[in-house]
């Protein structure tokens, strides 16, 4: 896996969502887990445009990225039919984490902002692995 050229990692990502029935309430607001969706989604994007496949990393590896923390804050409610943008950015790099900076916005409007930490894990013991080289010179590369 080589690294990809285009934007430095920490750059924002930015992955337009829809609200669908199936994302909310009996009210026509969005439950609050799936803000959740909607980062991890942007999360993976975010791998997909820098030509990092997750599904093959963790097949060849054999390590998978497991969430090891949540900090999320709720300002407005989404509702049914609004179109959002979920963001991603990685804040920082750990031996064997990586954390990520994710907002949900709605226009100019903040709705949800939070802080994900991902863990390097052995896929076969569960256990924390050191991220390899390759992952981190991908995650490092700057365009």
């Amino acid at each position: 896996m080589s690294a990809p050229s285009g934007a430095p990692f920490n750059a924002q990502f930015n992955l337009p969502v829809r609200v669908y029935y199936q994302d909310t309430d009996a009210g026509g607001v969005v439950f609050h887990a799936r803000y959740l969706d909607f980062m991890e989604r942007a999360r993976t994007e975010l791998l997909n445009a820098r030509g990092f496949d997750l599904a093959r990393f963790a097949d060849e590896s054999r390590i998978l990225f497991m969430v090891h923390g949540i900090t999320v804050r709720y300002h407005r409610p989404a509702r049914l039919n609004d179109l959002l943008v979920a963001t991603a950015r990685a804040a920082s790099l750990g031996p064997a984490s990586v954390e990520f900076e994710q907002r949900v916005e709605r226009g100019p409007d903040l709705l949800v902002e939070g802080r994900v930490r991902l863990a390097l894990v052995d896929r076969d013991r569960q256990r924390p692995v050191r991220m390899p080289a390759v992952l981190r010179q991908i995650l490092e590369t700057s365009g």
